[in-house]
């Protein structure tokens, strides 16, 4: 290969990897790779017995997942990379939470069930699309959105029970993980509705190409 034709190909080969090494350098996604490298701890911390410790982590995490989404929006650091990491980090950590109080018998399994359930459902469903369409954006419903956010609340509020149960009826954590349950479902039939209609418009956009 000419020396010229090689000098071009390490160039754009450089400037892919400075691209992506400047995604993964932004503020919003740098709290993103924090909140997933604070997920072993919130978990052995839960596992372990460690309340007060899981509260603060889990905390600490939460926290880290509302400021990155501002500090995107508003400073229009948006990327690609982010588009993917932020939803991987959060049903990382919150599924994996959820797995943890049921495992120390502070949450049901059935609704914990539902919640692995949704999300598997959510990551089948985009691999496939993936696989078989040029559609590449996922962005999320307000269901989704409500849907995280109560299981935030859920599993904060079930954290600060572990720690100071007089302070917190559990009247609290039942009407919260029945909301769980009930925003996790209809969630889920949203996203399924919302993608066959969205696969329906391309494939006749497809067909009208």
């Amino acid at each position: 290969m000419p020396r010229n034709a090689l000098s071009r190909a390490d160039l754009l080969s450089g400037g892919r990897e400075r691209s992506i090494l400047s995604q993964a350098l932004s503020v919003p996604n740098q709290l993103t790779l924090l909140r997933m490298l604070l997920l072993p701890f919130v978990l052995i911390s839960m596992i372990y017995g460690q309340h007060e410790a899981s509260l603060w982590l889990f905390f600490l995490a939460a926290v880290t997942d509302a400021i990155d989404g501002i500090i995107a929006r508003r400073f229009n650091q948006k990327t690609r990379l982010g588009q993917y990491l932020d939803p991987i980090a959060d049903k990382l950590l919150l599924s994996s939470c959820f797995v943890a109080q049921a495992v120390i018998g502070t949450i049901p399994w059935w609704v914990t069930i539902f919640v692995l359930l949704r999300d598997v459902m959510i990551i089948a469903t985009a691999l496939v699309v993936v696989l078989t369409t040029t559609v590449r954006s996922f962005p999320p419903s307000g269901f989704g959105k409500a849907n995280t956010a109560v299981q935030i609340v859920t599993l904060l509020t079930v954290l600060f029970n572990n720690v100071w149960p007089d302070l917190c009826p559990p009247a609290i954590v039942e009407v919260l993980i029945w909301l769980t349950a009930a925003t996790t479902v209809l969630s889920s039939a949203h996203y399924a509705l919302a993608t066959s209609h969205r696969l329906q418009e391309y494939h006749g956009e497809e067909g009208s190409g």
